[in-house]
């Protein structure tokens, strides 16, 4: 299949981008400040998002990932949530943070938050560069939103369809046709 980037309408520029994650990040260390949060990445889509938000926070903190998937390609999500890398640190009595790309159905983030709360945290928030709350399945608490947006399938900045696009500097709406 030959993936095209002519099928990619941008929708936040990367310098958009830029500006809002650090206003997040600033957000976030004014909240968490003194406090010491374990900052937990979803992987893989989280990435880009993820680094440039820590860099952006002026915080003591540790970081994990764990790596979910409910997606078994194309632009639906299975509605499965497989968890495939867990935590390689305990999150007792710690604030913690979810990091996420994409909130959509609300299916990974309601599997992850029950997991980690039965892992005692101190606090749980959610933190999401995009929410599509129009395509929500299962209501989850999202703390933090970068951007909300409508139902597109959207690619770039560690989003994908098959793999593919997450390296581009921009978040853009993906048509088919």
């Amino acid at each position: 299949m030959v993936m095209s980037r002519s099928r990619i309408y941008p929708l936040f520029t990367e310098e958009q981008l830029r500006v809002r994650i650090k206003e997040m990040g600033e957000q976030l260390t004014k909240d968490y400040a003194g406090h010491n949060p374990v900052v937990i990445g979803l992987l893989n889509g989280v990435f880009p998002f993820f680094a440039d938000l820590t860099r952006a926070m002026d915080l003591d903190m540790d970081i994990s990932f764990m790596r979910v998937s409910s997606y078994g390609g194309g632009t639906d999500s299975t509605g499965e949530v497989k968890i495939i890398h867990d935590l390689d640190k305990s999150i007792r009595g710690r604030h913690a943070l979810i990091v996420e790309d994409i909130v959509d159905t609300g299916l990974t983030l309601h599997k992850v938050r029950n997991l980690l709360l039965d892992r005692e945290p101190l606090s749980l928030k959610i933190v999401s560069l995009l929410d599509k709350p129009s395509r929500r399945r299962v209501e989850v608490p999202v703390d933090y939103i970068g951007y909300s947006i409508e139902d597109h399938f959207v690619v770039g900045f560690g989003l994908d369809l098959d793999g593919k696009y997450r390296n581009l500097p921009y978040v853009g709406i993906y048509n088919p046709a």
